[in-house]
């Protein structure tokens, strides 16, 4: 479900003063129902070599497409990433605790990069000659006891090729990306449970853990 943007911008996240010239793009209600540690539980879902929330098919499609397209105009080269010339990563800004604190591990299947961790957040960012953006994950009480994930997006276009760039890709983020990423993750954290509850009614300890 999209939430509005005070939905992320009126809780006290670390990422708005690392991030204050970034605009908040989406926030989206992820179907996550945990309790209040489950955060890297949900950072697995989108980080595991196998059934990582980001492998759904239409999703691998769209950003293979994206990368094909980067690659054709010059978008995707070295020198216009996080860390090249013009475009230096989020970690540059961080305050000594989380710079020294826990990184996060990387997603495998889309080209981010984790900046930090925390108990409730988890932030990636990724970048090239139109954008520089931000995916933050947070871990929120639900309003009936129990918390769940939220996930906003960050961006901070580069002129007006940026500003036209996330202006053509925003039908497919809603009729694409975003469907089947919030699908991926709701089926995966159910499964995820089930393995569990199975797991406890047949005396075999818990799950997995997940990658740090």
């Amino acid at each position: 479900m999209r939430l509005p943007t005070t939905a992320h911008t009126s809780r006290p996240w670390r990422i708005h003063e690392i991030a204050a010239d970034f605009r908040v793009e989406d926030v989206w209600a992820l179907p996550t129902p945990g309790g209040p540690d489950d955060l890297a539980r949900l950072v697995g879902r989108f980080t595991n070599d196998d059934e990582t929330a980001l492998s759904s098919p239409g999703t691998r499609i769209l950003f293979a497409l994206r990368r094909r397209i980067g690659r054709l105009l010059g978008w995707d080269t070295p020198d216009q990433g996080i860390g090249g010339a013009h475009l230096h990563s989020l970690r540059d800004r961080l305050p000594a605790d989380l710079r020294d604190g826990p990184r996060g591990p990387d997603p495998r299947v889309v080209s981010f990069t984790s900046v930090y961790l925390t108990h409730d957040e988890w932030v990636a960012e990724t970048g090239n000659r139109t954008v520089h953006a931000v995916m933050h994950i947070g871990w929120v009480p639900d309003g009936s006891g129990g918390h769940r994930g939220q996930m906003a997006v960050l961006v901070k276009p580069n002129g007006f090729l940026g500003a036209l760039y996330m202006a053509g890709i925003k039908p497919f983020r809603y009729l694409g990306v975003y469907p089947a990423l919030l699908r991926g993750i709701g089926r995966e954290w159910r499964r995820d449970a089930g393995r569990g509850s199975a797991a406890a009614r047949g005396g075999g300890g818990g799950q997995g853990q997940t990658r740090q």
